[in-house]
């Protein structure tokens, strides 16, 4: 059963013994949504949530079907890959414990663990002295959850990567992918057909509207570039029409030429190539990048 939606307050009135109100309760009863929102895109919100049966914080995300059509075709779909990524299990991923669909409200829910310390990119805004040991360690991380999404039956496109979608155990140094409630789910030939992401880290094919989970390790390329110069890339663009013109005419970032480090540049080079020279996640986890790094040091603590 839900906690008691109510509060009490001291006569002085601060607060005792806060009992904070859920908002809104799932249909079984077992999580709670707090009005605290933790987070906010295009499409969706997420909001501090708790889990009775585990005693444990979750983000609730909620879209707002209105956000894309009044097509039942479409809103179906949407809930139906939502609810495959519930099935997904791997360490590098944001768990999904629950998804429904609230006829009622015109919303689709789904409920998933909480990262202690918030997305990467207000991480990496926090910690500015950071060491290329640990942006391989982030990164090998990222590219074993890629791996776990491009290698699953069916293929899971993420289309959507970027450093404010990635989540931080800050306490363990371990990163994990989130936001794959829109992520594109294809068959045999890996293809997929509809424009979706943020245009800063979209590959140039994403807009052609022909492309592979390729899309996704350019993607990944910019979040380690974002990582590394702490800048978003092609912030020197003032609109999407220019960060479009510059990407189809295979212009890079300006934040590329601010990585000092040789190794590091090469690698970034290498994941936003030509898709067809592009290096699957697979290839690029055997790549002598991360020869330094062994298991034990792949999470790092960083306070």
């Amino acid at each position: 059963m839900p906690a008691e939606n109510s509060k009490s307050k001291s006569n002085n009135g601060e607060c005792d013994g806060e009992v904070e109100a859920f908002v809104e309760v799932d249909p079984t009863g077992r999580f709670g949504r707090y009005n605290d929102l933790l987070g906010c895109g295009a499409v969706k919100k997420v909001y501090r949530g708790f889990d009775q049966e585990e005693g444990i914080e979750v983000a609730w995300n909620q879209v707002r079907l209105r956000n894309f059509s009044e097509d039942p075709v479409l809103i179906n779909r949407l809930h139906s890959e939502v609810e495959l990524l519930r099935t997904l299990s791997n360490k590098y991923i944001i768990v999904c414990y629950s998804v429904w669909k609230d006829d009622h409200h015109h919303t689709i829910n789904f409920i998933t663990e909480i990262c202690t310390s918030g997305n990467l990119r207000d991480y990496r805004k926090k910690h500015p002295h950071v060491s290329i040991k640990a942006f391989k360690k982030w990164s090998k991380q990222l590219l074993q959850g890629l791996e776990y999404l491009h290698t699953h039956d069916p293929c899971i496109i993420h289309r959507d990567l970027n450093c404010s979608n990635i989540f931080v155990n800050g306490n363990i140094g371990q990163v994990k992918i989130g936001d794959l409630g829109l992520a594109a789910i294809v068959g045999r030939n890996h293809a997929a057909h509809s424009i979706l992401g943020t245009p800063e880290y979209m590959a140039p094919e994403l807009y052609e509207e022909d492309y592979t989970e390729m899309v996704d390790i350019y993607s990944f390329g910019m979040c380690l570039l974002e990582m590394v110069t702490m800048e978003i890339p092609y912030s020197e663009c003032d609109s999407v029409a220019k960060i479009y013109k510059k990407v189809t005419m295979g212009i890079r970032p300006q934040a590329l030429s601010k990585v000092s480090d040789t190794e590091v540049k090469a690698f970034i080079e290498k994941c936003i190539a030509q898709p067809r020279a592009r290096p699957s996640a697979t290839d690029l986890l055997k790549d002598p990048f991360f020869y330094e790094l062994t298991n034990d040091e792949e999470s790092t603590p960083i306070n």
